[in-house]
């Protein structure tokens, strides 16, 4: 679940957007695609743009009632609130050698809950199955699903099908041969927060959806190996612009990375394009998520009436890839994966 932009230029937690570019589009490539970003700092003009919409547009389903953990599991500050907000988080952006062990953890676990998720996707299944599948298994791991209930989403994972950005809620929705859906897990362990996402196939998916998603993940692993202390943290958002616009692949500019550990989201934020203004210093002992999201048209989106599904405005697909990251001496340690080094971006690798 990623931080967002809000009014003025200024990012903050909670599915909400200012969106830039109207409610509608005529879904055709122009030169207001993407505005730049520092196009004379590095960044190649973007090229190859494919616009088209592929399929229809995704219908919502009917959402499920709420589903129950046992009262065993630890749960955030948020989760029994009437309107889940979480409390400010007031903390410094690197974490103690003691937080930095209990997130191993629940990245490991993070990891775990993706892997099952995933080998669930297939035509016909519908997006609240996911959930379900998701919700037993944080059960069976006796780990809180950290998206229930915070800041009042209703369910335990986000599913986000093909021309949907992120924040996607779990429905009523069958999954459709051709499809293309992000799943965006985060579990509360130990208190602690592991964050990760990838995307899955169904079905026979067409080749520009394939691109897509191959571009995005190759966007997160090449903004991962950007990461150095003492780097300016525009140095992520520099290196996924700079792979996405030379592959013809749009970049959403409305939502960023955060900083997490004891906190879902910190103040920490992390865009994915390039922002010279974006010099905080990289420090090492950091831990923040890196979750560029790409599209195959326009970037610019907007958000459905239940204020958390977020959809590009032209109806073309779009894809995101998510890893929670430790800043080291030398660069940066991958937290969401499991302890014999498996995720789902690359366990569910796309070509």
């Amino acid at each position: 679940m990623k931080k967002n932009r809000g009014p003025g230029g200024r990012k903050s937690g909670g599915g909400r957007v200012t969106p830039k570019g109207g409610s509608s589009s005529s879904g055709r490539a122009t030169a207001t695609l993407d505005r730049g970003h520092g196009l004379p700092h590095g960044i190649p003009a973007r090229t190859s743009v494919t616009s088209r919409r592929i399929g229809a547009r995704v219908e919502r389903g009917l959402v499920s009632a709420r589903r129950e953990l046992p009262a065993t599991i630890d749960r955030p500050p948020y989760a029994d609130k009437a309107d889940g907000m979480p409390p400010a988080f007031k903390g410094p952006n690197t974490r103690t050698a003691d937080e930095i062990e209990r997130m191993r953890v629940a990245g490991d676990l993070a990891a775990q809950l993706l892997l099952r998720v995933g080998n669930e996707v297939r035509p016909g299944v519908t997006t609240d199955h996911l959930d379900e599948v998701a919700h037993d298994e944080c059960i069976r791991l006796g780990v809180y699903p950290s998206p229930l209930n915070y800041k009042g989403f209703p369910k335990a994972i986000c599913t986000s099908v093909n021309e949907v950005i992120c924040h996607g809620i779990p429905d009523s929705r069958v999954l459709k041969d051709g499809d293309i859906v992000n799943v965006d897990v985060t579990v509360y362990a130990n208190g602690v927060h592991g964050d990760t996402d990838a995307m899955f196939l169904v079905g026979d998916v067409d080749k520009d959806s394939r691109r897509l998603c191959r571009v995005t993940r190759e966007s997160m692993y090449r903004a991962i190996e950007a990461v150095r202390p003492g780097e300016p943290i525009n140095v992520i958002g520099k290196a996924i612009q700079q792979h996405a616009h030379r592959n013809g692949i749009g970049v959403v500019d409305e939502f960023v990375g955060h900083g997490i550990g004891p906190a879902f989201h910190t103040s920490l934020q992390i865009p994915h394009y390039y922002v010279p203004a974006a010099t905080t210093v990289i420090e090492e002992g950091m831990t923040f998520t890196i979750e560029p999201m790409l599209t195959l048209g326009s970037p610019r989106l907007h958000l459905w009436d239940d204020a958390w599904t977020a959809v590009t405005n032209d109806g073309s697909r779009s894809a995101q890839y998510e890893h929670t990251i430790l800043v080291t001496a030398d660069g940066a340690e991958i937290l969401t994966a499991t302890s014999d080094g498996r995720c789902a971006a690359d366990v569910f690798a796309i070509d």
